[in-house]
């Protein structure tokens, strides 16, 4: 059996899709970061879609999945009007490629983090640069 990685790295799913979460945030920031995320990767939001809070006493939580494969463009600034946590799941490289992606819009840093055999949970605190 043979255990060298593909070169072309990216055939297995983790090394494609994350799963990004939004919370501590409101729905205006929620979009900010989405739209920097929709505007590079494929996302199952569309560009522009302001996600809508929910009723009661619950906080919110927005969700998203992007394929990291081929980013169409470079991030640039984005504005919040407070910091947003974001937790992403994916594989080591697709969790290292969105990072890298929303560090061209926002001051990211690195608050968590849970590893996995070939996924990891990462959870990031994105404010203004």
């Amino acid at each position: 059996m043979n255990s060298t990685p593909d070169q072309h790295g990216d055939d297995h799913p983790a090394d494609r899709e994350v799963v990004v979460s939004l919370s501590r945030c409101d729905a205006q920031d929620a979009r900010a970061v989405f739209d920097v995320l929709t505007a590079a990767f494929a996302s199952d939001h569309p560009m522009g879609e302001t996600p809508e809070a929910s009723a009661g006493p619950r906080p919110d939580v927005w969700v998203t999945t992007v394929d990291v494969t081929e980013p169409s463009t470079g991030a640039g600034p984005a504005r919040l009007t407070a910091p947003v946590t974001v937790e992403a799941q994916g594989g080591y490289r697709a969790v290292d490629r969105l990072r890298t992606h929303l560090g061209g819009a926002f001051a990211v840093s690195v608050v968590g983090t849970a590893a996995g055999d070939q996924e990891q949970e990462v959870r990031l605190r994105l404010e203004n640069r």
